[in-house]
């Protein structure tokens, strides 16, 4: 123990940290509380993106990117756009319940800690530069030594990096509170690069990973869900066959679901991923926006090659829609992000799909004339009796 200790004095100092003072943070925006942004920003998101893939389906803008004819839409599908609207606004309302829940669970959202917190990671990183001594002594090599060698080279930060965060030149004067009076302190300073990977480590790598906690854990319980839905027949015949009633799937149906099973899969999944991840309030934002425009691009009906939601992964459009084909329905269980567990658990569909295509969609083409045709018939019949009567006049 006594050892350890001396090994511990050894070495330098740590620069101090800053004091703060923590104050509430300001709305996003000044005309809505974060509170209810939170809440009602992924249900914009929804529609105004299922908006725009309305508008590029109801004027056909792009036909050379379609999964499916128009006629597939209308002669395929068992639910109607009014029953389909119906039940994702009802879905909507247990989202927003939901999420007024997850909210008023968080903790006030504070400011004014920044600088503290990246200088604790500061402290981190000068920490960990203890370790270089010794894993280079593993290896043969004498770091202080070695650091003398590298100061006289003209790179004193390198050399202290080397000696194991030992930076004798980088110090700061620190206003000290201390008796009847301030007075400044010379005290031990970050170097550049530290505060740099420190502010790089709190502002993007810390809620990066978060982000990828929360997307591994929606995946996750989605996928498993999705599953047993379809293994046990109950709960496919109660729950989930009314989303199958949309054999081929348009942008605004992606929450068309039973009530129960909206709740189950789709809004606990994203609201145990943001607990788990534990990330802010505004990180949930991001995480919730996103997680619902991509639900929407993943039930399109589009292969587009300019979207760069169906780019971030191979769980796109095109791989979804296998799913909802009577073909592919007991494959491809994972979404909406990542394609993983349909790897690792054998369920990714494999093959070719293009004959099938195009085979439902000749099938849907000639249930279309035919009902034409028949339409025609009944016009002329009609048009015919009518004729009759006024001859008989």
């Amino acid at each position: 123990m006594a050892a350890i200790n001396a090994t511990a004095s050894s070495f330098p100092p740590l620069p101090p940290l800053p004091t703060y003072e923590l104050k509430p943070l300001p709305n996003l925006l000044p005309f809505i509380s974060d509170f209810w942004l939170s809440i009602i920003l992924p249900h914009v998101a929804y529609w105004v993106v299922s908006g725009i893939f309305h508008l590029i389906d109801t004027y056909d803008l792009f036909p050379q990117y379609r999964l499916h004819t128009p006629e597939e839409i209308t002669q395929r599908n068992l639910a109607s756009r009014w029953e389909v609207a119906r039940d994702v606004v009802l879905e909507q309302i247990l989202q927003v319940a939901t999420g007024a829940f997850l909210n008023l669970t968080e903790p006030k959202q504070m400011t004014g800690s920044e600088n503290h917190d990246v200088a604790v990671w500061a402290q981190r990183i000068r920490i960990a530069q203890r370790a270089l001594p010794g894993l280079l002594g593993l290896v043969g090599l004498n770091a202080r030594g070695l650091s003398e060698k590298v100061a006289m080279g003209g790179y004193p930060l390198l050399a202290g990096a080397l000696a194991g965060g030992d930076y004798p030149f980088l110090t700061t004067e620190l206003l000290v509170e201390g008796g009847k009076q301030a007075v400044m302190e010379t005290v031990p300073a970050f170097a550049t690069w530290e505060v740099v990977l420190a502010k790089l480590m709190y502002w993007v790598v810390v809620p990066g990973f978060q982000m990828w906690v929360a997307v591994a854990v929606m995946d996750t319980w989605q996928y498993f869900w999705h599953r047993a839905m379809h293994v046990n027949k109950w709960m496919y015949t109660n729950w989930h066959a009314r989303h199958h009633r949309l054999y081929v799937p348009y942008a605004y149906g992606a929450l068309y679901n039973h009530p129960v099973e909206g709740f189950v899969m789709d809004t606990l999944g994203a609201g145990i991923g943001y607990k788990l991840s534990f990330m802010t309030n505004r990180m949930g934002m991001l995480f919730f926006v996103t997680s619902m425009m991509k639900t929407v691009d993943d039930h399109c009906g589009y292969k587009l090659p300019w979207d760069p939601l169906q780019h971030i992964t191979s769980n796109n459009a095109a791989y979804h829609d296998i799913h909802h084909q009577s073909w592919g329905i007991k494959s491809n269980f994972s979404q909406p992000f990542f394609t993983i567990w349909d790897r690792w658990l054998g369920t990714k569909w494999e093959g070719d799909v293009k004959l099938k295509y195009e085979r439902t969609r000749a099938s849907a083409a000639a249930k279309d004339e035919k009902k034409k045709l028949e339409k025609k018939e009944e016009r002329s019949e009609v048009n015919g009796k009518a004729n009759g009567k006024v001859k008989a006049k």
